[in-house]
């Protein structure tokens, strides 16, 4: 809690580097960390993972994730999970997107494919060093920075916290609902979640708000979606009373 803290304070220093004039000539005091400027998912593991040791335990993924947010995703737990970072890393990452989300500035720097490379690198080292991110966090976006791939940073994220919540035997179910549900309908709601989905796993329960279902419930778990919204109820009746009667069976 005390890292989650910390760089929740610094972070509103990003600010202060968007807003700079001279955000393309900005260069950082910070060592360049030994990171393949081509990325492959095995090199970028095989860097990080001599880092702790060369008689450590072989470590693996919890789930297998495709394409290259995935790739990116799987290369960062390995290097967090080999150097026992992955809480501090998760915390890092998540906090960080968190932020770039909250400034449109740097939501569009991340975007613009016509940043050139070093501003895009320098950029990153200089938020690295002054939020105080871990060297995992810090090498790991100077990679994404240099590869062009800081505009799937979010991607990136959601993947890894799919691994980092199947590492800890935590399933995400995602409630939606008109209104936020009062606190005895959400501790029952989990409670009946946890009973479907059973022992060894834990229930972590994300509400959204959308009034466009108009009541009811949305429930999306381990890749099930429970639709019970009076929006669905209300399609599913228009498609009954279009259909038409056969009165021979009344």
């Amino acid at each position: 809690m005390a890292m989650a803290g910390r760089i929740r304070s610094s972070l509103p220093l990003l600010n202060n580097i968007i807003r700079s004039d001279s955000l393309s000539t900005q260069r950082s005091t910070l060592q360049r960390a030994l990171i393949c400027p081509t990325f492959a998912q095995s090199e970028f593991s095989k860097n990080y993972s001599t880092a702790s040791g060369k008689n450590e335990e072989k470590v693996k993924v919890p789930l297998a994730l495709y394409g290259g947010s995935g790739n990116y995703a799987s290369a960062l737990y390995l290097a967090a999970a080999k150097s026992n970072v992955l809480d501090q890393v998760e915390s890092e990452i998540l906090l960080l997107v968190e932020a770039i989300k909250r400034s449109p500035t740097f939501t569009q720097f991340t975007k613009d494919l016509s940043v050139p490379a070093d501003t895009r690198v320098n950029a990153m080292k200089d938020i690295g060093a002054q939020a105080k991110l871990s060297d995992i966090t810090k090498n790991f976006l100077v990679l994404l920075a240099e590869t062009g791939r800081l505009r799937y940073v979010d991607s990136i994220a959601n993947k890894f916290n799919e691994l980092t919540m199947a590492h800890k035997g935590e399933v995400k179910a995602i409630v939606t609902t008109v209104i936020p549900l009062p606190p005895q309908e959400e501790k029952e709601l989990k409670e009946t979640l946890q009973h479907i989905i059973g022992q060894g796993k834990t229930v972590k329960l994300e509400q959204k708000i959308d009034p466009s279902i108009l009541g009811g419930l949305v429930i999306e778990f381990s890749q099930k979606v429970l639709d019970m919204s009076i929006k669905s109820r209300a399609t599913q009746m228009e498609r009954f009373l279009r259909e038409p009667i056969d009165f021979g069976n009344l």
